[in-house]
């Protein structure tokens, strides 16, 4: 699988927008690149966790926003992170945005790489 660099101003903004749209694309191809790049706390497939997260009404992006942070110590060879606690607390808060920002971030490293 190859990792795709991704602006992340132009990632907010084009899911502001297209009214969400590119988001859900966002969130599509960021769960499958950040299983590929962290596969000891890999989730579903970016497909299945779009739909498991639309069949129980958002519960579902919270869960995975806590791997997202798992996903992302696993990637920066954090063995105990609070990385997870943290996307958590975020996303709880309502800002998880920040979260898929944040892990952007860290996957266009090792798309660079």
């Amino acid at each position: 699988m190859t990792i795709k660099n991704r602006s992340i101003p132009v990632c907010v903004i084009l899911s502001i927008v297209t009214l969400g749209i590119y988001g859900i694309y966002w969130f599509v191809v960021m769960t499958n690149e950040s299983n590929a790049l962290a596969p000891k706390n890999a989730t579903a497939s970016g497909g299945k966790a779009f739909l498991f997260t639309l069949i129980t009404f958002g519960i579902y992006s919270i869960y995975w926003n806590y791997k997202l942070g798992a996903k992302v110590d696993e990637m920066k060879g954090t063995e105990n992170g609070n990385t997870g606690l943290l996307y958590l607390i975020i996303a709880l808060i309502g800002f998880s945005i920040i979260n898929s920002c944040l892990a952007q971030s860290e996957i266009n490293k090792h798309a660079n790489a």
